[in-house]
């Protein structure tokens, strides 16, 4: 994991730049980002939230802050990145690597070849035809899309990781959340002059510590319960992204990324964790409206994303995780 995810930087496509954020009175932002995070955690812990004593509540975050001060610990919670993942990564970096060369390598894993293809087909390239092989996949995707793709296959088995309780229940919403945020902060990315790869990467690896502190949850708590309360969400949301962030530095992200993790929704914090925030808060949005919990026109969505921000909940719509 320490060397792969330097492979996974490279050289980016250079995508058309988005239009400029218009930006929302400070506190009516913040108070937005509360309420969206306070409906997200009420969701999806419905079936399993319950008024959990505060000592239960406190103990667990305090297993979550101590752990997120031992990030070799918490990285072992969690699966290794597949073998196959790694060697293509390296070949992405070479200027030199053809299309041919880069399909061959990819032909070797029949998981990746359908992968590919699949995912040059999906609605978010729109082709114009049915792309049938591997070579006409990858001169879809381009090379930045390709590396979003290995990403997104590398940290799948990470969130929905084998586990028991509430982090079993919880893992597939918590991965669409992941993927959705991923793809939201890469499109608010340009628009903000801040990497595109880089603020995919940051929305995939956010909801890592998530995942972990669930699992530290179900062994505090019994028949696969997690505490419901809002405010307690708040916190245990907040201080999974600090264990997010040092999983990140343990395992030699940039720390640009392991950065924007921990400072993500914060006045002043850079571009990189802005496009974070913004990708986290769409993503969020676009969950509770499929979900029914939230409508299009709820103030929630209206007030609180700008055109081009709506513009690209419309496309999350689309996205298959």
């Amino acid at each position: 994991m320490k060397n792969w995810i330097n492979r996974l930087r490279g050289g980016a496509d250079n995508p058309p730049v988005a239009a400029p954020q218009a930006a929302a009175p400070e506190d009516q932002t913040a108070d937005l980002a509360i309420e969206i995070e306070a409906t997200y955690y009420r969701w999806l812990t419905a079936a399993r939230g319950y008024a959990a004593p505060d000592e239960v509540e406190t103990r667990i975050l305090d297993e979550v802050r101590i752990l997120s001060l031992q990030p070799g610990e918490a990285a072992g919670l969690v699966p290794r990145v597949p073998e196959a993942i790694p060697k293509l990564l390296a070949s992405l970096n070479d200027d030199d690597a053809s299309v041919p060369e880069l399909a061959r390598q990819v032909a070797q894993d029949v998981v990746l070849v359908a992968e590919v293809i699949r995912e040059a087909n999906s609605a978010y390239y729109r082709p114009i035809a049915p792309v049938k092989n591997v070579e006409a996949a990858i001169m879809m995707l381009g090379q930045n899309g390709l590396r979003m793709l290995l990403a997104r296959i590398a940290f799948r088995p990470l969130i929905n990781m084998q586990a028991d309780g509430f982090a079993r229940e919880a893992a597939p919403q918590v991965w669409n959340q992941s993927v959705s945020c991923a793809l939201a902060a890469s499109l608010m990315a340009p628009g903000l002059s801040t990497g595109v790869f880089e603020a995919y990467l940051a929305g995939l690896m956010q909801n890592l510590g998530l995942v972990v502190a669930f699992r530290l949850a179900d062994r505090v708590c019994v028949d696969g319960r997690i505490p419901g309360s809002s405010s307690f969400g708040a916190r245990l949301l907040a201080g999974s992204r600090q264990l997010s962030s040092a999983i990140a530095l343990h395992w030699k992200f940039p720390k640009e990324v392991a950065s924007a993790i921990a400072h993500a929704g914060e006045p002043g914090a850079d571009h990189l964790a802005e496009a974070l925030s913004l990708g986290d808060r769409i993503a969020k949005l676009r969950l509770l409206i499929d979900a029914g919990v939230l409508g299009e026109d709820d103030a929630l969505v209206t007030d609180g994303l700008d055109n081009f921000q709506r513009r690209c909940l419309g496309k999350l719509a689309k996205l298959e995780s």
